[in-house]
């Protein structure tokens, strides 16, 4: 019985392990005040090893691209369009027929929002992305982020 227990409980450690690996990328997510009613909101992504991720304007037929969607708050409004900053690399993939842009280690998404009021609010929503490395590329991923204003 305590080998069973043993080995269901090596199982469950190493799936737990395999699945931390799936998903290489760490998000940190924060908002600097510029004045009383405008924010610069960052979202960065940090990339160990080979892992790439692509670019929000990644050309079509190509990878999925990032994408940042808002959820609608009726006190804030979008100042712009997300900006990147980062080592920007592209190259052809001949698997994808078209030249893909991606960011290798660190990229940071950017974007400003104005409060119509002097108030604490959230901005949520979801990222869309996309990783591979030399060997493999992993699903296309949505996660949700909430971050606060204040």
């Amino acid at each position: 019985m305590k080998k069973i227990i043993a080995a269901i409980a090596t199982i469950f450690i190493i799936s737990v392990l395999h699945a931390q690996v799936q998903d290489p990328v760490k998000w940190n997510y924060s908002a600097t005040k510029k004045s009383d009613k405008e924010y610069t909101v960052t979202i960065d992504a940090t990339l160990p090893g080979a892992w790439h991720i692509y670019s929000i304007n990644t050309p079509p037929d190509g990878p999925v691209p990032t994408s940042i969607s808002f959820k609608k708050n009726p006190l804030v409004t979008l100042d712009g369009t997300v900006k990147e900053n980062g080592k920007l690399k592209s190259e052809h993939d001949e698997i994808f027929g078209v030249d893909v842009k991606y960011y290798a280690d660190k990229v940071e998404f950017v974007q400003n929002v104005k409060l119509k009021s002097a108030v604490k609010t959230n901005v949520t929503g979801t990222i869309k992305y996309m990783v591979c490395n030399d060997k493999m590329c992993l699903p296309p991923k949505t996660i949700p982020f909430n971050i606060q204003l204040q």
